[in-house]
């Protein structure tokens, strides 16, 4: 609990600095995570005993995995309600537009692995061991925990090479994209009420029909819907759909609990009830939880991040890991506002959701002043999801 808060407070104070308009927000706390997880991961893992009941507790990976999920249902599951009462429309609106850039995001991600692997493939004495290094990057450069554990369970024999990977690439992974949402708006020179006018045009169109009975509240600030809500999502995203002929046993892929809180969120978030129960919650209960839970998470995956951050960093990896960051996302802008047309913010709406930056999309909301942006991050998030677990495994396969 000390660590917790202590990461906290430091983290928002950073977070606060601003240089020439771009700061960290959020992020910030992700930074004093990795450093403090650096520079504590012993003291972390000594033994502390525990009087009242008389056994040896640690404060373990578990403990902090704990936070991490915790932080992400909160985060993911908010974003899912504030997003659903527009979501339909806009997806019916844009679809080809999400499908198509989640797919450009995620093959430009994978092709810039395969030119990594090219590159480097000289200089290394396992090509095997390379390759799975190469893939845990993309999926730590992409924030991607599917891809993560697609990767480990392709290459089982090289799990610590990919652990590593992704561990290595995460850190650029979040603050890439986190600087990025915030610059382009700023080097474009956007007029962000324009902008804001634009996205709200688009994400208000025929009016839903609403309920006219009656609806039953059951408690006035929706803890229950919400509890509902995350709970089904969990058991939707735990759903296993085999990808190989050893059924179960084999690769499979599943929503995640990312992808199953989302989704599941969005429908409650659309329809509002279910019979004459409500589950509608106050938008100003939906941002605490929001920033709550994306400060938990950022926590929890940054102290775990850097314990391992110097023990196993090598400058080119790193290096790997910003290629395979900046190339989607410059692909991804350049495709969305030349090609699909897309105004600025559904634009960068999308390359959160097809990067699978979590961190990205408190950030760019902070910076769009409205909600609206989580839309486009949400339409776009589950084919960018699904895709980047496939690409993973292709290149585990074809060039392990």
């Amino acid at each position: 609990m000390f660590s917790i808060f202590c990461i906290t407070a430091v983290g928002y104070a950073l977070g606060r600095i601003t240089i020439k308009g771009v700061s960290l927000g959020t992020a910030g706390v992700f930074i004093i995570a990795l450093v403090y997880g650096a520079i504590f991961s012993k003291v972390l893992d000594t033994t502390v005993v525990q009087t009242v009941a008389g056994e040896a507790v640690s404060i373990s990976s578990n403990a902090l995995k704990i936070v991490e999920q915790i932080g992400l249902i909160l985060f993911v599951t908010s974003v899912g309600f504030i997003a659903g009462p527009n979501f339909f429309k806009n997806l019916k609106q844009n679809y080809k537009s999400y499908i198509l850039l989640g797919l450009i995001i995620i093959l430009a991600g994978g092709a810039a692995c395969v030119g990594c692997y090219f590159l480097g493939k000289g200089s290394e004495a396992n090509s095997k061991e390379f390759v799975a290094m190469l893939v845990g990057i993309l999926s730590g450069s992409l924030t991607s925990t599917p891809a993560f554990a697609a990767a480990k369970a392709t290459v089982p024999e090289y799990e610590a090479a990919v652990t590593v990977g992704h561990g290595i690439a995460y850190l650029f992974g979040v603050i890439g994209v986190v600087l990025f949402v915030q610059l382009i708006p700023k080097l474009s020179k956007a007029d962000m009420e324009q902008e804001r006018a634009k996205i709200t045009v688009v994400s208000t169109g025929a009016e839903k029909k609403e309920y006219k009975g009656k609806l039953i509240e059951m408690d006035k600030f929706g803890f229950m819907a919400f509890a509902l809500a995350a709970l089904i999502g969990i058991v939707v995203g735990a759903i296993k759909i085999p990808l190989s002929s050893k059924g179960l046993d084999g690769t499979t892929f599943s929503l995640t609990t990312t992808g199953g809180t989302l989704i599941t969120a969005l429908v409650f978030g659309h329809f509002g009830h279910i019979g004459h129960i409500s589950v509608k919650i106050e938008k100003r209960v939906l941002e605490v939880f929001r920033e709550f839970g994306l400060m938990l998470f950022l926590i929890g995956a940054g102290v775990a991040g850097g314990a391992k951050f110097i023990e196993y960093f090598k400058a080119i990896y790193f290096v790997y890991g910003i290629i395979m960051t900046i190339i989607p996302m410059i692909i991804g802008y350049i495709f969305a506002k030349y090609v699909l047309k897309l105004n600025l913010l559904n634009n960068l709406g999308s390359i959160t959701g097809g990067m699978t930056s979590t961190p990205a999309l408190g950030t760019l909301i902070n910076v769009a002043g409205t909600d609206d942006v989580a839309s486009a991050y949400a339409a776009t998030y589950p084919i960018s999801l699904i895709a980047v677990v496939i690409v993973s495994q292709l290149i585990c396969t074809f060039l392990g």
